[in-house]
């Protein structure tokens, strides 16, 4: 099985396909396999990566408050594109994936090709912030009680009102999304949501240097998805180098529910910007500003 090192971690990744590469980033409840049917449609045309994070077997679980959070999330994307000797990549990033692949792409742009961001920003809404750390640390707690395929935790994290869109379009996605989380570690998620999505600043904090971030930039939101709607549009008015897609009908696991419209917007974003196509916002003078020069690879 092929394994990427961060540091003591051994990280689990997959990849198939040639071309650009295209590194996939999933979400809390889910893991590598979340991402199957972009991977068959994509690595048509791209070289496509997944990867589990750590504490998401087979990558290791450790068992040390210390050895997770959100730096060290954004370190790990760093381990695997310099595993494979990848100098840049296209980075796609789902929820909780979504925002480590944002922070990895402030702190590294020149290693991004283009960013897509999908469907985060869930838990910085300054309103509601202390209840959100309140309910992820009580939920950490719940896994390591109850284990991941419990009732309570497929409840809580399969069920709710930006998750049960799944169901009705899909009961077959749904259910196989359900069996998956039920494999997941309940040390490792609980780990995970106590140290990476309890303790992250929300995105509005970094307000400056989501302004001086030029990668190209597709942010989609599904508009059932109530808690990142906000954060989606706040991304778009800041970052110069953004467009915004938002899906009718649709929750939080846009790719999920609506493969085929979300594998041909990802596929027509990423050849807009390897024919360098894809604009920044017109400055205040209402003269256009200059394309993304950055050489692509």
């Amino acid at each position: 099985m092929p394994y990427a090192g961060s540091g003591e971690i051994s990280l689990y990744y997959e990849e198939t396909g040639r071309g650009t590469p295209v590194l996939f980033v999933h979400e809390f409840a889910h893991d590598f396999r979340g991402w199957e049917m972009q991977v068959r449609y994509l690595s048509r045309f791209y070289r496509c990566i997944t990867f589990n994070a750590r504490g998401y077997p087979p990558s290791d679980v450790p068992e040390r408050d210390d050895l997770y959070g959100q730096d060290l999330a954004v370190q790990d994307i760093g381990a695997v594109l310099d595993h494979l000797k990848l100098d840049r990549a296209c980075i796609v990033g789902f929820s909780m994936g979504a925002g480590t692949a944002l922070h990895f792409t402030m702190r590294h742009p020149e290693r991004v090709l283009a960013l897509v961001f999908v469907g985060g920003g869930t838990g910085g809404n300054p309103d509601s912030r202390d209840s959100f750390i309140a309910a992820a640390r009580r939920n950490a707690q719940i896994f390591l009680d109850e284990g991941m395929g419990s009732a309570t935790v497929q409840r809580m994290l399969s069920c709710d009102p930006t998750r049960i869109q799944l169901l009705h379009k899909d009961p077959r996605g749904f259910e196989e999304f359900r069996r998956q989380l039920a494999e997941h570690s309940a040390a490792g998620s609980a780990l995970t949501m106590r140290n990476c999505q309890a303790l992250r600043p929300p995105l509005s904090n970094f307000e400056a240097q989501l302004k001086a971030t030029r990668v190209p930039t597709l942010i989609v939101a599904g508009d059932e998805d109530d808690p990142v709607i906000e954060t989606s549009l706040f991304l778009k008015r800041t970052m110069p180098a953004a467009g915004l897609l938002v899906m009718p009908k649709t929750g939080h696991a846009v790719n999920l529910e609506e493969p085929a419209a979300f594998n041909a917007s990802v596929h027509d974003f990423l050849v807009a910007v390897e024919q360098r196509l894809w604009r920044e916002r017109e400055a205040e003078n209402g003269e256009p500003d200059k394309l993304d020069t950055q050489e692509q690879k």
